[in-house]
């Protein structure tokens, strides 16, 4: 992410390219397209509320989840950790999924149950999601919690590996017990960001041992203060690509890989899913030469809430700024691209500078404009 913000300082980017039209003001509902072949659908898998160490009851997440327009939530109560028993006491750790799937029964919203297994490092926190019964969980065997989980179906994912409280320099770190969980397949994903928190390193533990790359908010209070939704800011949540819009799809989606983090206003992901992703978010609305010159204009549709950051990597110069363009969210904007001579085809490269694939590596997309 170093590249971009360096060119983000040095050029003031509201003034690089002209915003045509700015079809709907922001909300925050989040909205990405579908891709070929699967639908993107929007989740939100480490929550908490007060059946744990969270702030608010269950009815409240489902809320917040419908308000910026979710598919799926999972309520990932602290299986172990417990600071409200004395006020709340609950022998049921189910609990907190049972409130919230009555509630959302009413509203279009999936609600996965899931737990989170509270643990010193190594091994962590880890999410056990899709599970049949968290009670059982309740185990005191650091390695039989993983095998209980993998026993009931479950998809696992290490949470927070860069959290300083378990690792004081900020680094995700593989221990020899997280290898052999990776190698025994009981660990199946890494939250590269948690919370307000990416980590290069997660996504690089995420490449190394094949492991699905998620996002999560990990809230505990309310989500619109923790990440200033209503000045703009939106919750990280991990984009799933899946066969349809069912619980069972989206596992399958997580099992296979299929996913895109989306993260104060930063992709990340692998290419496969990634690049489908953009190229569905960016269209070319309509194309033409001005008159006899040899410039063309461009007019570029975003269909997402990316405010996508473009380094210009075509051959050609553009006649309306530097080579940086920022395609706003859910807007049509226009470039003029300096091609020399009049042509019937041209191909836009860009560097997507807020996207990332890898650690300090950042996608590279082609536009094809057909000349009208």
């Amino acid at each position: 992410m170093k590249l971009w913000v360096l060119l983000l300082a040095l050029f003031p980017l509201n003034s690089v390219m002209s915003q045509v039209a700015h079809e709907h003001k922001h909300d925050r509902a989040i909205h990405f397209p579908d891709i070929p072949g699967y639908q993107t659908l929007t989740t939100d898998l480490h929550i908490h509320t007060v059946f744990s160490d969270g702030s608010v009851w269950p009815n409240i997440r489902v809320q917040e989840a419908r308000r910026d327009s979710l598919d799926a939530i999972s309520l990932t109560e602290h299986l172990e950790y417990q600071p409200r028993k004395d006020d709340l006491p609950h022998p049921d750790r189910n609990r907190s999924f049972e409130i919230a799937e009555k509630y959302a029964r009413a509203h279009d919203l999936i609600i996965i149950n899931g737990s989170e297994i509270t643990r010193k490092m190594p091994p962590g926190h880890n999410n056990a999601i899709f599970i049949e019964d968290a009670n059982k969980l309740l185990v005191e065997d650091s390695l039989e919690v993983f095998r209980e989980a993998k026993r009931q179906g479950a998809f696992v994912f290490w949470n927070h590996p860069n959290w300083v409280s378990q690792t004081k320099d900020g680094m995700a770190k593989v221990t020899d017990f997280h290898d052999y969980l990776f190698k025994e397949n009981l660990i199946h994903g890494i939250e590269v960001v948690n919370d307000v928190t990416y980590s290069d390193e997660a996504l690089q533990i995420a490449l190394n041992y094949n492991l699905t790359i998620m996002g999560t908010s990990d809230i505990h209070e309310l989500v619109d203060w923790q990440f200033g939704v209503p000045e703009g800011g939106h919750r990280p949540v991990t984009l799933v690509f899946s066969k349809e819009r069912t619980a069972e799809a989206i596992k399958e989606g997580l099992q296979n890989k299929r996913t895109v983090v989306w993260f104060d206003n930063t992709l990340i992901g692998r290419e496969p899913w990634l690049i489908p992703l953009i190229k569905s978010s960016i269209s070319v609305e309509k194309s033409h030469y001005q008159g006899a010159a040899a410039v063309l204009e461009v007019h570029l549709k975003n269909d997402s809430d990316v405010l996508y950051i473009l380094s210009n990597e075509s051959g050609f110069t553009l006649h309306n700024g530097p080579g940086v363009v920022q395609l706003h969210p859910n807007t049509t904007t226009k470039i003029e691209v300096k091609t020399l001579e009049q042509l019937d085809f041209v191909d836009l490269k860009f560097r997507v500078l807020n996207a990332i694939t890898a650690p300090d590596k950042h996608p590279l997309v082609s536009i094809q404009v057909a000349v009208k």
